[in-house]
């Protein structure tokens, strides 16, 4: 896959899969731009890329929780570019805990704006510059969790209703922004394995039948879909599990 002159913007990219994804789009020769809560975490990785693939990556500071720094990203993105090909809304807090007692109203409502409203605002504010694009893709990091009577994760209430609340407003967008010619594509894996791309057992990894999901997987899946002709709308993937 070549995403040579394109540009690719990507939330919670401090760490694990938002990581992984930034330096592969580097590597595909992608413009990339990065966010982090800290902007030392986000610029950490945008030179990670730099260095790894020579491509050019620029690092925001964005707490998906908060409207006003996810308006600053989208408004910092636009002095620096005139359009957005590929949206990855990675970033997401994860809260454990089975019992609504095992989280403080803080951590709840963080987990949930961070989820649900922060993938709903960071859209919006950067729809603008999806429109410029000739064919721009939003890819969105579900879960399993957000499947209905998937009781299989251990994650806090406040995790499963944020990534419901995810995937009802990546399935209306979908639906809204097809005659845009604007694609949707929303992942819903279960827990997977975490690797690092500057590693080399990123790519000895097994993948077999009897493995657990890889992180490298998931990518591949993501890529897939952003790759194909657009007449293909992939609207989901969903993935068994062991």
């Amino acid at each position: 896959m070549d995403l040579t002159g394109r540009t690719v913007a990507v939330t919670g990219a401090g760490r694990g899969f938002g990581r992984a994804l930034a330096l592969h789009a580097g590597r595909l020769g992608a413009r990339v731009f990065v966010s982090a809560r800290s902007l030392a975490t986000a610029q950490k990785v945008a030179d990670e890329v730099a260095l790894d693939s020579g491509a050019r990556a620029d690092a925001f500071a964005c707490d998906l929780a908060d409207p006003a720094s996810i308006r600053a990203f989208a408004d910092g993105m636009a002095d620096r570019t005139d359009r957005v090909d590929v949206l990855i809304n990675n970033g997401a807090r994860y809260l454990e805990g089975p019992d609504l007692w095992d989280a403080d109203d803080d951590a709840i409502t963080d987990t949930i704006a961070s989820g649900a409203t922060g993938t709903l605002l960071t859209v919006k504010h950067f729809l603008p510059l999806l429109r410029a694009s000739v064919g721009a893709d939003v890819v969105n990091l579900v879960s399993s969790a957000a499947e209905p009577r998937n009781h299989r994760s251990w994650a806090h209430p406040a995790f499963y209703a944020a990534k419901a609340a995810q995937a009802g407003f990546a399935d209306i967008l979908s639906h809204r922004l097809r005659p845009e010619g604007i694609r949707v594509i929303s992942l819903y894996p279960p827990d997977f394995t975490d690797g690092d791309p500057l590693r080399p057992a990123w790519d000895r990894a097994s993948r077999t039948t009897d493995d657990p999901l890889t992180a490298q997987s998931v990518l591949d899946c993501a890529l897939f879909a952003i790759g194909q002709p657009r007449d293909c709308f992939i609207r989901s993937f969903h993935f068994e599990q062991l």
